[in-house]
């Protein structure tokens, strides 16, 4: 996934110790493992951002989203911070719906 710093730099808090003297190993190796696994394809979190809400307009037509709009669906499983932005836009949605 391209990478958003912003969020990059606030994972790293989420896995400092309160102390600061040391990271969580597992997220520190979720982490890794998502710069290794980095496709050239991917997008970034803003293009990501500047798309969800078509996404979320197919889901809610009962379309095909991750078809439609793959790269998208591909992000969102990798990005937890984009995936709760598509989860709460979703529920609201919905709940006017």
């Amino acid at each position: 996934m391209k990478w958003n710093w912003s969020a990059f730099k606030r994972r790293i808090r989420r896995a400092s110790s309160p102390r600061g003297d040391h990271l969580d190993r597992d997220l520190v190796k979720g982490m890794l493992r998502e710069v290794v696994t980095t496709r050239p394809d991917e997008i970034g979190c803003d293009e990501c951002f500047q798309q969800v809400d078509r996404f979320v307009e197919l889901v809610l037509d009962g379309k095909n989203a991750a078809e439609a709009l793959p790269l998208v669906q591909d992000h969102l499983d990798r990005c937890r911070d984009c995936r709760e932005e598509y989860e709460a836009l979703l529920a609201a949605l919905q709940a006017v719906a």
